[in-house]
């Protein structure tokens, strides 16, 4: 009976539940120690937060610095093996990063913004890069602060906005009939360059290209599109002196039969056309049956007779130079010599453009559709000459010339890469001044005046955004602090030196306009050294430094997938570096998000 008492069955009851409970804790125990659940693919690299954050300042960094000492008229050159295995000599910093193979996604996002400084506004591609680099570098001090990047963003933003209304203050318009002004301006951009050795010559040539394209429309405005109508021929031998500007085109075509074709017409009246000289042959195959032997000469009558009938349309408008982009056949040839027409083949169709342009005609797609009003008769000279070992045709001395070629000549190949790149940029410093006419004092002085005016706004704003503010400020002082480094002035006593003028200079209202002499490391006033400096390639070039390290600083998250093990283009190691295949085999890809 004390085996079957209550108390005995309480006990046992109790026993049994705990033993219950007990395994039911141990099942909860065996599901929370299972392997996580992979989401990501195991070949996966991922940086996230602070890491991924501080990664990404530090490789735009590296980029900042590769470029650094290539900035202001005491610049270092950069050569650099391209992957054909040419050499690329050169300070333009667009030029530099494209040739710079990197593997991390910040360092990537970097570079592009050169390119579309390059793009955009043609020059200030070194000072956009070196901008951004400091701006982030400025950013790193916060984020160990735990101050939030969207905060940072938000105050860089502030910042900016009200740095472009200081800009807009410093400006003041140029008279764009005025060309001693506007070659202050382009030879204050070919003077960082390695052309500036070459006195007035480059600048000459870009303000003679940008002025010759320049349309007027009836609103007022201009449109200069020197992209499509501006083209720079580069013939290596002769001297940097043989550089010219042709009032007309040049193409790299000889006349279709020289001993039969004149190599000289003036006054020429130009007939431009986009279709062939040749008779139509079948798409694919074509099958014709023929039942009588003489239907065979009848069919190749024919088609003579559809080239002479051409020929004859094209001369009854009396042209003395047809020009066609499509072929030309050897019968047409023959038909175009009887009448004492001068013809050229295979034309490509950006330069058939540009002879559009230059002498008044229009290009006609089909012979039967021409009239008399598509002749172009706005050339003073067609003549073909040897340049070196080739033959190139010659449209120039037309009446209004919206079209024009640029010849460069130069001892080697390299020289001539360089002197265009440095051309480039000063017709994209020309072409900003003729669409907006407003000029800003070179040398730094921008930088620190409005690095001065910020310095002063951020004591009205209140709360934590007052210092992601005033690094904007700090961060611009990097442009004059730089060409102090370049040209080997003591950058501590000469940016004192610069602070201290802009100081005492904005104390009387005036605009300060005092900025760094980057040949002698002094602080001068660039109103009378005529150092100017565009005002779209100053504003687009602080626009873009910030927008993009706000982008940057907003990214938390990195993940870069390989597509096999070993793979490199990972997310690289937050240097500029390519990581090694040894480093993707060692680091388990679950432990790079670790912090």
């Amino acid at each position: 009976d004390r085996f079957h008492s209550p108390s005995r069955r309480r006990a046992g009851l109790f026993r049994r539940k705990r033993s219950r409970r007990t395994s039911r804790e141990k099942s909860v125990r065996m599901q929370g120690m299972q392997s996580p659940i992979m989401v990501m693919n195991t070949n996966t690299k991922r940086e996230t937060g602070r890491k991924a954050q501080m990664n990404n300042i530090a490789a735009a960094k590296a980029v900042s610095d590769i470029i650094r000492t290539t900035l202001g008229p005491r610049s270092m050159l950069k050569m650099i093996l391209d992957a054909s295995g040419g050499i690329v000599l050169t300070n333009d910093g667009n030029a530099i990063l494209r040739e710079i193979d990197v593997t991390h996604p910040a360092a990537k996002s970097m570079i592009e913004l050169s390119r579309t400084q390059d793009e955009e506004v043609g020059d200030g591609t070194t000072s956009v890069i070196i901008l951004a680099g400091e701006i982030l570098h400025l950013s790193q001090p916060f984020l160990e602060k735990d101050i939030h990047p969207t905060v940072i963003v938000r105050a860089y933003m502030k910042a900016l906005d009200a740095a472009v209304k200081i800009i807009d203050d410093l400006s003041f318009p140029v008279d764009i009939d005025d060309r001693e002004q506007l070659m202050n301006i382009v030879t204050s951009c070919i003077g960082t360059k390695y052309t500036s050795r070459f006195g007035p010559l480059m600048a000459n040539l870009a303000l003679d290209a940008v002025l010759c394209v320049a349309v007027h429309n009836p609103d007022g405005s201009r449109e200069v599109d020197i992209k499509k109508y501006a083209k720079i021929e580069k013939i290596a031998g002769g001297s940097i002196e043989d550089c010219r500007v042709l009032k007309g085109v040049m193409m790299n075509k000889d006349v279709v039969a020289p001993g039969r074709m004149k190599r000289r017409v003036e006054k020429p009246r130009v007939m431009l056309l986009d279709c062939s000289l040749e008779y139509k042959k079948g798409e694919n195959q074509t099958n014709v049956e023929i039942t009588k032997e003489e239907d065979w000469s009848v069919l190749l009558k024919m088609e003579e007779e559809w080239i002479q009938g051409v020929c004859a349309r094209i001369a009854s408008f009396k042209p003395d130079v047809v020009v066609t982009e499509k072929g030309l056949s050897d019968l047409a040839t023959h038909y175009l010599c009887k009448a004492g027409i001068v013809a050229l083949r295979r034309v490509r169709k950006t330069d058939n453009n540009r002879i559009a342009r230059a002498t008044g005609a229009t290009i006609v797609h089909r012979v039967e559709e021409f009239r008399e009003e598509d002749i172009g008769t706005g050339a003073g000279l067609f003549k073909v000459e040897k340049l070196g070992e080739e033959y190139f045709s010659f449209f120039v001395d037309c009446d209004e010339p919206k079209a024009c070629s640029i010849i460069l000549r130069g001892a080697s190949r390299d020289v001539l890469n360089e002197v265009e790149r440095n051309l480039h940029d000063a017709m994209g410093v020309a072409r900003n001044v003729v669409h907006d006419p407003r000029l800003l004092p070179g040398g730094g002085a921008v930088e620190m005046a409005v690095s001065r005016a910020i310095t002063e706004e951020a004591l009205k704003i209140e709360g934590v955004e007052q210092w992601p503010f005033k690094a904007i400020g700090q961060a611009l002082e990097v442009i004059p602090r730089t060409l102090a480094q370049n040209c080997g002035a003591n950058v501590i006593r000469t940016l004192t030196k610069l602070r201290a003028k802009h100081a005492e200079v904005s104390e009387t209202g005036e605009t300060c306009t005092f900025g760094i002499d980057g040949n002698k490391g002094t602080i001068v006033d660039m109103k009378e050294l005529g150092i100017w400096e565009a005002y779209a390639v100053k504003v687009q070039s602080i626009k873009t430094a910030v927008e993009s390290a706000a982008m940057l600083l907003r990214i938390d998250d990195i993940v870069s997938g390989l597509s096999q093990k070993g793979a490199g283009g990972g997310a690289g190691t937050g240097t500029g570096v390519a990581p090694m295949a040894e480093d993707n085999d060692d680091d388990p890809p679950e432990k790079l998000g670790e912090q």
